[in-house]
């Protein structure tokens, strides 16, 4: 005798006494669902595991997709003979992934019987509602060029299969149970705030994914699906960039990031470790040998002051000067000492951040609200970074100032890469004799990486220096301590003359680390060192952190030799085409997206089951910025 649960929803009456006697007792699921067939000749049965929430991965839009071309009526083949057959979904209950399976078939159907490019072949039964307001929608939007008509066909799809479980209603209701949320409440436990808000994140990934799908459909249900979802979503890699976050679109709202973010000093983060805060009043302040290429931590402007002085005294004699902050943080200067606000998430672009800077200035301006006594500002003065260089630029007109916000820890953005080049040829074709600088908050991980970008551009552009053949050494991982990995060699048979593209990036990297070596810090050598640290770690959290920071810098490095590619490749034409340009147009279709959509260890360790492998899962995991720091004032 057992006791089965018949409803786990409703513990009335349940369980129930179930006798088994013999094996004809006991069913599997694939034993009733197929026998059918014996019976009915034209019905099929196909298992399509499901998540419960969020999106499916690539791999279950795959296995649909395989179920779609096994059936020839539901393609648009020529002899195709009859009507399509009907599509029926199961789950455990019958609501949530039934209902995501139906808006699924619902978006085949459409395409077809080209209902997909009749709005009326489904009457909508609800008013619009407000979800293109969400940044990822408009992302979305602006990124492909029909973009609006495949949205609203999704939205047709669901309104379709709406009966019971509205998905696109889902998404705002989760919207509004975290717009009730109130960060620090002590009503609300951190627990239940990352639940709700994990919630919310999970619904609008569900709906975004099947606007992607529906943007496959267009694409390749006309050729009889010759790519699949997963492969077709590695030709565009531009989607896997649509951050999926949980901001409005529109005009940014400071308020709300500033409410949720903290303020905290720069320098009780950014560790000294070239000890030039003594001599320059900054930390981590270097140069590259034999070159005008320099990095550093956040300056002051009283360090910003030093710095000028310095390049354009009487032995540099520095005419143009060109600094790039590379910090993706609003930073203002308070009090002679600078502050980044640590929040929820990043605004993106430099003139968003900028903005942020204003109105987070304007907000520190006015006296706190509540405070006993006489009403005081929280600074004397505040500045935002281009004021800071404003202020400066009399005295040394040849200062140029760029913000390009690039991520930290890993890779920058194509995009990213072709900002900086742009930067370093327009002085360069100005001024031959042109200093760069480069900053972060320590003047580690971004400024080192924009800094090799740096050597790399002077060095095609100036000519190679000779790269001596490294002498063989027996120590412990020193194939994998010269960036050596399974996967780095694999983009480097791709690459025409990919060995030396590679050895020019590693004499790169070994030129820039040659001026930081106290730091202990080389953006090849540290891959392996992070990776050996998650076995040690002491929490899952820890190994998990450690896990994804090993693979973002495997990619960072993977992205050197593709940029390094780029810049032999597209010489001649004398860079014509972007970095960006040329990662969709060219390497994507030598398949290197679908490399790093398998981004691990192999030769260390398996790497299935392990997200942070996708592309989907590492990127994403960028927008999302970390928690605020304890050292930080709350706003």
């Amino acid at each position: 005798m057992y006791h089965v649960y018949h409803n786990t929803e409703d513990l009335q009456g349940e369980p129930h006494a179930v006798a088994v006697r013999d094996e004809d007792d006991v069913h599997v699921t694939e034993g009733v669902y197929k026998r059918p067939l014996f019976l009915q000749p034209t019905y099929r049965y196909h298992r399509l595991p499901l998540p419960e929430q969020g999106a499916p991965l690539e791999s279950q839009f795959d296995a649909f997709v395989s179920v779609i071309r096994e059936t020839p009526s539901l393609l648009p083949l020529r002899d195709a003979h009859g009507p399509p057959p009907a599509l029926l979904f199961s789950c455990q209950t019958g609501v949530g992934r039934t209902n995501l399976g139906m808006v699924l078939g619902t978006l085949v159907l459409f395409h077809h019987s080209g209902a997909a490019s009749r709005p009326e072949a489904v009457p909508a039964k609800t008013k619009p509602l407000p979800l293109e307001q969400l940044q990822v929608v408009q992302n979305f939007l602006h990124v492909v060029p029909q973009g609006r008509k495949m949205v609203e066909e999704v939205d047709r799809a669901i309104t379709a299969c709406a009966e019971l479980h509205d998905l696109k209603e889902v998404v705002l209701e989760n919207q509004r149970k975290l717009a009730r949320v109130r960060p620090g409440s002590p009503a609300q436990g951190s627990s239940s705030q990352h639940s709700v808000r994990q919630r919310a994140l999970r619904s609008l990934e569900r709906y975004f994914y099947l606007i992607l799908f529906n943007y496959y459909l267009h694409e390749q249900y006309p050729l009889a699906f010759a790519l699949s979802f997963s492969r077709w979503l590695c030709a565009h890699p531009e989607l896997y960039r649509l951050p999926v976050t949980l901001s409005s679109a529109g005009p940014l709202a400071p308020g709300d990031l500033i409410a949720k973010g903290c303020l905290g000093a720069d320098d009780l983060i950014s560790l000294d470790a070239l000890s030039t805060i003594r001599e320059m009043d900054v930390a981590n302040f270097r140069r590259v040998s034999r070159m005008p290429i320099y990095g550093t931590a956040q300056p002051s402007a009283k360090a910003l002051g030093s710095i000028l002085a310095y390049l354009t005294d009487a032995k540099r004699k520095l005419q143009q000067v060109v600094w790039v902050n590379l910090r993706e943080e609003a930073v203002l200067e308070c009090d002679g000492r600078t502050h980044s606000l640590r929040g929820p998430a990043s605004p993106g672009t430099a003139d968003r951040l900028e903005d942020l800077e204003t109105q987070l200035k304007a907000h520190l301006s006015v006296p706190p609200s509540g405070a006993e006594g006489p009403r005081t500002h929280r600074f004397q003065t505040c500045l935002t970074m281009q004021e800071v260089f404003s202020q400066l630029s009399g005295a040394h007109p040849g200062l140029t100032y760029h913000r390009i916000p690039v991520p930290d820890f890993c890779a920058p953005r194509e995009e990213d890469f072709d900002q900086l080049l742009g930067v370093l040829r327009a002085a360069l074709a100005k001024d031959t004799g042109t200093g760069f600088v480069f900053s972060c908050l320590s003047g580690q991980g971004r400024t080192t990486m924009a800094m090799v970008v740096a050597v790399l551009a002077f060095w095609h552009i100036r000519g190679f220096p000779d790269v001596v053949e490294e002498e063989l050494v027996s120590v412990p991982d020193a194939k994998f301590t010269k960036g050596e990995f399974e996967v780095v060699m694999k983009v480097v048979q791709l690459l025409p003359d990919g060995h030396q593209v590679k050895k020019e990036v590693d004499a790169a990297l070994d030129t820039v680390s040659e001026t930081m070596t106290p730091m202990h810090y080389h953006l090849r050598e540290i891959i392996i060192c992070t990776y050996r640290q998650v076995k040690a770690a002491k929490s899952e959290q820890e190994a998990r952190r450690l896990r994804l920071r090993s693979l973002q810098y495997l990619e960072r490095y993977v992205y050197l030799v593709l940029f390094n590619a780029y810049l032999h490749l597209e010489k001649a034409d004398s860079w014509q085409r972007p970095f960006s340009t040329w990662m969709r147009e060219v390497a994507s279709k030598a398949g290197v997206y679908e490399i790093l959509n398998q981004l691990g260890f192999p030769e260390l360790e398996s790497t299935e089951d392990q997200p942070f492998s996708r592309l989907r899962c590492r990127w994403q995991e960028q927008s999302h910025s970390p928690a605020p720091a304890a050292a930080g004032d709350f706003l």
